[in-house]
Formats: C-alpha cells, sequence, structure tokens
C-alpha cells in the first residue's frame, strides 16, 4: 500500500492507537475510541498486530500457561467483549513479539494479511500498538508507525502526562508526531493521558498550538488500581472469608500492620488493604471492627501473610461476625507479600466493570468525538445496531438530564447500575432506603455514590405531606390519613409521590418487586393521559440492523379491541419517541381477510378503531400534522411474517403501506407477546430494552426481577428520555 503524506487527506476504515512509550493507558483510550465507534457505525472490529501472549493455534499448545491451556492476550480479550462483530480471537492477533524479533519484515506481511481478514469483515477497525513489554527495541514506535502505514491507518497518539509538566508534554508530542510523519503515517490527533488534574488546563493550552486536535484525559487512580481478587492472585493467596462479591473492589492503597491495633486504626483509609499476620488477634479484630463500624473507612480487604491461620476461638469469632471484608491468607512472609502487592498493577479487563466505565467516562467527557469522528472519516451507516441504538439513547438522556427516583436501593444491581450512570452523568439520582445502609454497601463495592441523594422514606421530611396527598386523591375510595401515613412508606408508594409533586421526573423500579407493586402506585397517583384509557407496555428489540417496537408483552393479559386500539396508538407514539418510523401492525393468526374467528375479529374491530382515531387527529388538526396520530399509517389483522417480510407481504398484502416494512408490532394478547418477545431476544440475539410503560401521565418504568446491570441502567434512560418529551434522534429508517 503507498505510504500517505502527512498533510493529505485519508479515507480509512480503521484507526492505530499508538504510544511512543509504555505506561500510557493507551489501551483504555482504545476501549473508549472502540465504543465510540459502536455507536456510530454497525460493524466495529479490533486487531492486535503485535501481541507477547502465543498466537493459539488450533490442537497446538503453546506450552506458556496455567493448567495447560494456552496464554492470552487479556487487553485483546476485553476489547473484544465491546466490537459489534463476530470475531474470533485467534483471527484478532497477527504475530507475536519474538516473531517480530526474529523476521521483522516477515512479521510484516504476516501482520498485513491476518489484518485484511478481520478488515473485510468490518466498517471500522480499531488496531492497538505494541505495548512496550518483552524483548526491549528502541526501533518499536517506528515499527508501530511502519504498520499504521501498511495497513493504511491513520494513527491516534497517546502520550503519558504522568510526572510532566505541560511544556514537556508538548515537545514530547512534537517530536513524536514528526517521528510518525517522518516514517509516512498520518496522525489525526493525540491524546494525553493521565495527566495531574491541577494542569489540565495548562497541558490542553500547549497541545492546542499543534497541528492536529489533541485532548487531556485526568489520571484516575482507579484504573491503575488492582482489585483485591488481583491481588490475591498476585500473593497466592486463598479467600479465607468474606464476600466473594467483594473480589472485584479495587484496592486504592496497601499497608504492612507492624503495629498495634489502636495505630493501625489511626492510619486506615477508604479502599485500603492491611496485610498482617493471623497470630496478631489485636489487629485482625481492630481491622474487622473499624470495616463494620459508622464513622471509619470501608477497607478493601486484609491479607494474612506468612501462612498463619488463626486458633480455632479466634476462627470461631472471625467467622461468627459474618464479615463482609474479604480476607485473603498467603504463604508468603512479610516482605514478599507486601513487595508483590505493591509491584501489582490493575489493568482494563472484561471483566474490570467499574474500570470499563471510567475509560468510557474520561472519552466522553474529554474527547470531542464528533471532531474525532470527522477527522478518521467515519460515516454515518443507513442502519441502527443495539450498539448504536443505546449509545443515542445514552446521549439523550445526557444532553437533557432528568431526575429518576430508584426505590430499591438494597439491591446490589441498582447500586451498580447507579455508579454507572453517575459516572457517566445520564440523570440526577434519588435513591430510596437506609442512606447509612446504602452508602456502606456502596463503599464495599467500590461505587462513588456520592452525586446521589439518599432518601429514607420513614425520616423523611416529604412523609407527611405525601401523606396528606395521597389521602386526598384516594378519598373517594375511602382512604384515611391513618392508613395513608402507612401506606406512603411503602418504597414505591413514596417514589410515585415524589414524581407525583415534582420532586422527581420519573421512577424505575421491579428489580426486587412485582410488576403490582409498581404499576399500583402510578394508577393510583399518576393516572392516565386524558386521551388514554389504557395503560400498556413496550418492548424495543434491537435487532442486527434496525429496530421494532413490539407492545403490550407485559402488562394487559387479554385486552379487548378498544384497549388494543389503545396499545396500538400508545405504541407508535413510544416508537416515534425513540426516533422509530412508526409503521404499525395489529397481529394476528391471519392475514387480511382470510380468517375468521372471534380473536380475529378483534383484531379487525381494533385496526378499525385505530384508522377511525387517526382519521379525527387529521381532521382536527388540519394540515399541521401537529398531532402524531394524524399522519400514522397502520394495518392488520396482519400475520407476523406478513409484517416483517416483504417476499411474504408482496404475496399476501401487495397494497398495504405496513406489510413488510412493519416497525411497531401489536400483540393480540399478553401470552403471545410474551413468548414471541422472548423467542426473539433468545434465537435472534436481539437486544430487549423494557417494558417501557407508556399510558401514564408521567414516566413510571418496571423491571424484570432477572434484569441484568445493564437493562437498569437503560431503563433509567429511557425513563430520562420519556421525561424530556422529546426522542432520540435516528437518521435511518427503522
Amino acid at each position: 500500500m503507498p505510504a500517505q503524506s502527512g498533510n493529505e487527506p485519508l479515507s480509512s476504515s480503521a484507526v492505530y492507537v499508538a504510544a511512543p512509550e509504555g505506561d500510557t493507558g493507551k489501551s483504555t483510550v482504545a476501549l473508549g475510541l472502540l465504543r465510540i465507534l459502536a455507536g456510530t457505525v454497525q460493524r466495529v472490529g479490533v486487531f492486535r498486530p503485535v501481541t507477547v501472549a502465543p498466537r493459539p493455534v488450533p490442537g497446538v499448545s503453546t506450552g506458556a500457561a496455567i493448567d495447560d491451556e494456552p496464554a492470552r492476550d487479556r487487553i485483546l480479550e476485553m476489547l473484544l467483549q465491546h466490537t459489534t462483530v463476530d470475531l474470533d480471537y485467534e483471527d484478532c492477533i497477527g504475530v507475536t513479539n519474538l516473531r517480530v524479533h526474529e523476521d521483522r519484515d516477515a512479521a510484516l506481511g504476516e501482520i498485513v494479511d491476518r489484518y485484511q481478514v478481520v478488515a473485510r469483515q468490518c466498517d471500522v477497525v480499531v488496531i492497538l500498538g505494541t505495548d512496550y513489554t518483552g524483548v526491549p527495541s528502541p526501533t518499536e514506535y517506528d515499527f508501530n508507525a511502519t504498520l499504521a502505514v501498511n495497513l493504511g491507518a491513520p494513527v491516534l497518539l497517546v502520550l503519558r502526562g504522568t510526572d510532566r509538566s505541560p511544556a514537556e508534554i508538548g515537545t514530547n508530542a512534537r517530536l513524536t508526531l514528526d517521528e510518525l510523519r517522518a516514517e509516512h503515517a498520518h496522525p489525526v490527533g493525540v491524546v494525553a493521558n493521565r495527566c495531574d488534574p491541577d494542569t489540565l488546563e495548562a497541558i490542553q493550552a500547549e497541545l492546542d498550538t499543534l497541528d492536529v486536535p489533541a485532548w487531556t484525559l485526568p489520571t484516575q487512580a482507579l484504573l491503575t488500581a488492582p482489585t483485591m481478587g488481583e491481588l490475591m492472585e498476585a500473593v497466592d493467596g486463598t479467600l479465607y472469608s468474606g464476600d466473594p462479591a467483594l473480589l472485584d473492589r479495587e484496592a486504592m492503597a496497601v499497608m504492612v500492620g507492624g503495629m498495634t491495633g489502636d495505630r493501625i486504626l489511626e492510619r486506615l483509609v477508604d479502599g485500603m488493604v492491611v496485610i498482617v499476620p493471623a497470630d496478631r488477634t489485636d489487629a485482625v479484630l481492630a481491622i474487622l471492627a473499624a470495616h463494620a463500624a459508622e464513622g471509619f473507612p470501608s477497607l478493601a480487604g486484609m491479607i494474612w501473610n506468612g501462612g498463619v491461620t488463626p486458633n480455632p476461638a479466634l476462627d470461631k469469632l472471625v467467622r461468627g461476625m459474618r464479615s463482609t471484608l474479604p480476607i485473603v491468607c498467603t504463604q508468603h512472609g512479610t516482605y514478599d507479600t507486601a513487595r508483590l502487592a505493591a509491584e501489582t498493577r490493575g489493568r482494563v479487563y472484561s471483566g474490570s466493570g467499574r474500570k470499563v466505565e471510567t475509560a468510557l467516562s474520561l472519552m466522553e467527557k474529554h474527547v470531542d468525538t464528533e471532531e474525532l469522528l470527522a477527522r478518521l472519516r467515519v460515516d454515518t451507516p443507513d442502519v441502527m445496531t443495539p450498539q448504536m441504538f443505546e449509545h443515542q439513547l445514552l446521549e439523550r438522556a445526557r444532553a437533557d438530564k432528568r431526575h429518576v427516583v430508584l426505590p430499591e436501593g438494597d439491591d446490589d444491581r441498582i447500586l451498580h447500575a447507579a455508579g454507572r450512570l453517575l459516572r457517566r452523568d445520564v440523570a440526577d439520582l434519588t435513591i430510596l432506603g437506609d442512606p447509612e445502609a446504602i452508602r456502606r454497601r456502596a463503599d464495599e463495592l467500590g461505587i462513588n455514590l456520592s452525586g446521589a441523594q439518599l432518601l429514607d422514606p420513614r425520616t423523611s421530611e416529604h412523609a407527611d405531606r405525601f401523606a396528606e396527598e395521597y389521602a386526598e386523591l384516594r378519598k373517594h375510595k375511602g382512604m384515611t390519613l391513618d392508613v395513608a401515613r402507612d401506606r406512603i412508606l411503602d418504597i414505591s408508594y413514596f417514589a410515585t409521590m415524589m414524581v407525583h409533586t415534582g420532586l422527581a421526573d420519573g421512577m424505575v423500579s421491579g428489580a426486587a418487586h412485582t410488576t403490582a407493586h409498581t404499576i399500583r402506585p402510578a394508577l393510583e397517583i399518576i393516572r392516565t393521559r386524558p386521551d388514554v384509557e389504557t395503560v400498556s407496555s413496550v418492548f424495543l428489540m434491537c435487532l442486527a440492523d434496525h429496530v421494532l417496537a413490539f407492545g403490550d408483552c407485559a402488562v394487559v393479559p387479554d385486552p379487548t379491541a378498544e384497549q388494543l386500539a389503545d396499545i396500538a396508538l400508545s405504541s407508535a407514539e413510544t416508537a416515534a419517541r425513540f426516533g422509530i418510523d412508526p409503521r404499525v401492525a395489529l397481529l394476528s393468526y391471519s392475514t387480511g381477510d382470510s380468517g375468521t374467528g372471534a380473536d380475529v375479529d378483534k383484531v379487525r374491530e381494533a385496526t378499525a378503531l385505530v384508522r377511525s382515531r387517526i382519521a379525527d387527529a387529521a381532521a382536527s388538526v388540519g394540515a399541521s400534522a401537529a398531532d402524531p396520530v394524524a399522519g400514522l399509517v397502520v394495518d392488520g389483522p396482519l400475520q407476523f411474517d406478513a409484517a416483517v417480510d416483504p417476499t411474504v407481504a408482496g404475496k399476501k398484502m401487495p397494497d398495504s403501506e405496513v406489510a413488510g416494512r412493519a416497525t411497531v408490532l401489536v400483540f393480540p394478547d399478553l401470552n403471545t407477546g410474551n413468548n414471541t418477545y422472548k423467542a426473539v431476544q433468545r434465537t435472534a440475539g436481539a437486544v430487549a430494552i423494557g417494558p417501557v410503560l407508556q399510558g401514564l401521565r408521567k414516566p413510571i418504568n418496571d423491571l424484570s426481577r432477572g434484569a441484568l446491570v445493564e437493562d437498569i441502567v437503560n431503563t433509567v434512560a429511557i425513563t430520562a428520555v420519556q421525561a424530556q418529551g422529546a426522542g432520540v434522534s435516528q437518521e435511518s429508517d427503522s
């Protein structure tokens, strides 16, 4: 491939993330870039041209791993978790570091050949440069530049800002850019990573004098801190007691407890790991008591060194305390344990949830992604992948932040989701529960909830006012103030009253409660909109290249024709709000006039009711089309295949505006809808976002009790967008 000059514009389907030295944190930059691209184009892949891990060969052992399994490049594994193409690990590796030093030219040829296999499957490939580990070489950076040229990829340069002045960082940037251009590589931007937050503005001012865009990222101790699990592995330890889930918490400091228990207490800080022998009874008990006590820091763990185990009495006492604090036993002595712990650096791997979210947050807050994408000449495709939809959803929520209340503060998934939402600045949050218990558990999990309001309904200043308002709302049902005071202490009622009174814009609940527990207060307090009599739901089904709306799959068991009409119109409005051009199909077991029976007649009647309401809306607003119902297209009854498959539609309903192109699918009953959405989710690999409740005056949304953290994050974002009263822009025709 011909070399590019430094100033020549480059149309590229790849970006090469390179650094002139080690310890720049370029893998976190690559991760952020990967996620940004995944939210913009359909097929985003990753390629690692050189790795220190052996490149796996099917059926052949590399002899370089634990338990006879080949060693793996953990950074590549992490990045592969965020691609939008089904790529095999083996295909995404070029050659090993050793192969480059044996025969550089041959290695280059092999890398180019293997890269082309990946590139043919992708719209954009993020290429991660070498790590400056293994066999040292003064020409390693030059080789990265050569690789970038031969792979036809522009270079995003990552520099280390740690312990460097703005002038030093600027000088380093100019020199490395000159070196890139000398090798005919094409730089598209510079990222100065791990910079001192106090000098961030000065560094940015220095880099603004460059002839390419530049951005600065502040250092984040969390990104380099090892987890308690990584420390346990480093010291060859085993878990003695404590909550295994807390092994994922980052250790922000390590201390050797070589002093009395009271002196240890004076030096404890949040996230600390204390190394101490198990026979130091005073120290062990002091540390455990401090971790449990109010007013003391929440620790990451304790390491018992020297292979010493507690005597039976202490063992019984420690286990009887039922402390969640992870305690790890190791055979290493004090010096070796401390040395191994100090040398252990945290890495961003596939299971590093908080690190991944922190890396994404840094890129979102400090990098002008629009400018970077423009420099990379990435075209927006006419499709909508799940990653693209979720990216746009979060961007829309972030652009006009709303306040969402989460009633279930005693659920770890809610706390993890809240931490993620706060890190990425998606919404303002109130979490209900015992504030001290919530803070304590969040600290144990390593979650920063300082940006959230924690509120206990039992002690809240709003409780009396809420009780009075609730009693007034329900007095026609015989509600008394005494009963209202008791009921309002229920988290769902309290949270719903927050939404009703404007203290929150929306509520998300249901991770640990039934759908009825979430919806009943909403029906009593929020109530339905004036133009809607039926509260229903819709799932946003993100398929490989487009998004469909399925309703109702969660609320109304056996809707009447009138309720089906309500569901169809509400689902169309919800779809439009989230950027889906609504073409509504009311589904049945027959298409058009081909079938008879009570069930299909109900769908025909519902279709006629929807058309009548569309006509009424069109007549009332005239040509202005101010009412979204006025221009709606609807058809039914349609079978599922006739609704979504143009070939089938051409045979069964050739004159229909909806058949073969439907984007809003309304099911005749809950049994059909719920089973269909789950079948599509499981067999077609669709991402199901929802259920999104519709028809209420203000947004209240229900979670599945099996909801994952990602589901909660998406549902909060959906609730925030609903509260905005505007939609996620979607340029493509879904």
